[in-house]
């Protein structure tokens, strides 16, 4: 049973490339990808969230302005009945970022499970999202690193 994972852009930010590129990854790797599109608000990722039974929320930020758009998205999630979902968020996240690993725990703090950088590759995002949401390998997957070995 695939897992259904909702995508957008959020606040302002108008950035396409990067979600489109990650839905494809998503959908490849066999989940039920609901993409917002750009210029998403809170109360769409909540009730896309809702609306789709949603077992992930990725957000993506490109413009700098993440941290005063996702103020409050944790509690908008658990007042929605959806404090249990998970939570990711990557992109170029803080304007001037010098330090991730700071702008990283600034995100762990506002609640979300994973923070990702804009240099992040769509397979280390299904990485963790295969780990998060305990979904197994299937043999396929699991051969697959080995044979590239060879």
């Amino acid at each position: 049973m695939p897992r259904t994972v909702i995508l957008g852009v959020i606040g302002s930010d108008a950035h396409v490339v990067g979600i489109t590129i990650l839905e494809q990854a998503l959908e490849a790797a066999g989940f039920d990808v609901v993409n917002l599109g750009v210029q998403t608000s809170q109360p769409e990722f909540v009730a896309g969230a809702q609306d789709h039974g949603a077992d992930a929320v990725l957000v993506s930020s490109l413009y700098g302005h993440a941290e005063q758009d996702t103020r409050g998205f944790h509690h908008r999630l658990t007042q929605a009945g959806l404090g249990d979902v998970t939570t990711y968020i990557g992109g170029n996240l803080a304007v001037g970022q010098d330090d991730f690993a700071e702008t990283r725990e600034t995100f762990r703090e506002m609640g979300f499970d994973r923070v990702f950088d804009a240099e992040t590759e769509p397979e280390e995002a299904i990485a963790a999202l295969q780990q998060d949401l305990e979904i197994p390998l299937t043999e396929t997957d699991a051969e697959e690193p080995a044979r590239a070995t060879l």
